[in-house]
């Protein structure tokens, strides 16, 4: 019994340190003020409509007590099958920053989880070493759709994609590139915005989370859902119709070191290792 209460003291002790550091964390009451001080009386009306459309985003910014509380649910909640003694303060380089950048995604579900699979693992002893400081960085340039790219990704399968080309039909003459990177990840990903992943995926590679490859996969049976897809047969007949040739050129997206050890820290429910097929 007594060791038990001496456990539940422990981690207490610990979430309180952490909650601690979020009184550190300047809270900047007047980041969302009526324009027309800044802009002078004759924008006036101008400034009373930027004031109304901002007034939401400053409903949606956190306080001390909702991050408090983040951290005394959602936190505690993933290290509560870790020993208390395994339980310690993290490093303020990496929770410091994650809790101020907390307060401007906490609203984003996708993205707070990882904040709060961050944080958990910045205060296990054994997995600490692996909370990087650059990953808070890492999730403040993210949207809610690329935070389950990045999760999407942590899976053990292949991910195909494939420029569509349309070719001159004379020898010599070229073509041009019609999409690049075009795949089936917004469906499989269940993502709001589909037709965004091009851009996604060179965000992700910008992060150095993810390359991507202009080398086929040696099982091009990995092709055959993407090129047999109504997308793929609707730039077809675009390209057909203006008289070029249709061609498409393979590739495939691998995750990087980096973007394996951010899958394992900050991605809830992946897997231990995340190694691509060929």
């Amino acid at each position: 019994m007594g060791e038990e209460a001496s456990g539940d003291n422990k981690v207490k002790e610990t979430i309180e340190a952490v909650t601690g550091l979020v009184k550190a964390v300047p809270v900047y009451e007047d980041a969302v003020q009526p324009a027309a001080k800044q802009i002078g009386k004759s924008l006036e009306t101008i400034g009373k409509a930027i004031n109304v459309a901002l007034a939401p985003v400053g409903m949606l910014v956190w306080g001390y007590e909702k991050c408090q509380e983040f951290i005394s649910t959602k936190v505690a909640d993933r290290l509560k099958d870790v020993p208390p003694e395994d339980i310690i303060t993290p490093k303020p380089n990496v929770a410091g920053p994650a809790i101020e950048a907390l307060r401007y995604t906490g609203h984003e579900e996708s993205l707070s989880d990882m904040y709060a699979n961050l944080l958990a693992a910045a205060m296990d002893k054994s997995t600490a070493d692996g909370a990087h400081p650059a990953f808070v960085e890492i999730i403040k340039q993210l949207t809610p759709d690329e935070a389950k790219l990045i999760a999407y990704f942590m899976r053990r399968q292949a991910f195909p994609i494939v420029s569509v080309r349309a070719d001159n039909k004379e020898m010599g003459q070229g073509g041009y590139d019609v999409a690049v990177n075009v795949s089936l990840f917004g469906q499989k990903a269940e993502l709001a915005l589909p037709d965004l992943v091009p851009s996604y995926l060179d965000n992700l590679a910008r992060l150095g989370l993810i390359d991507i490859r202009a080398v086929s996969y040696s099982d091009v049976t990995h092709y055959n859902e993407l090129e047999s897809s109504g997308k793929l047969a609707s730039y077809k007949a675009e390209i057909e119709l203006s008289g070029h040739i249709f061609n498409v050129v393979r590739g495939g997206v691998s995750v990087t070191n980096l973007g394996n050890q951010f899958g394992r820290v900050c991605v809830n429910g992946h897997p231990k290792t995340s190694e691509n097929p060929a």
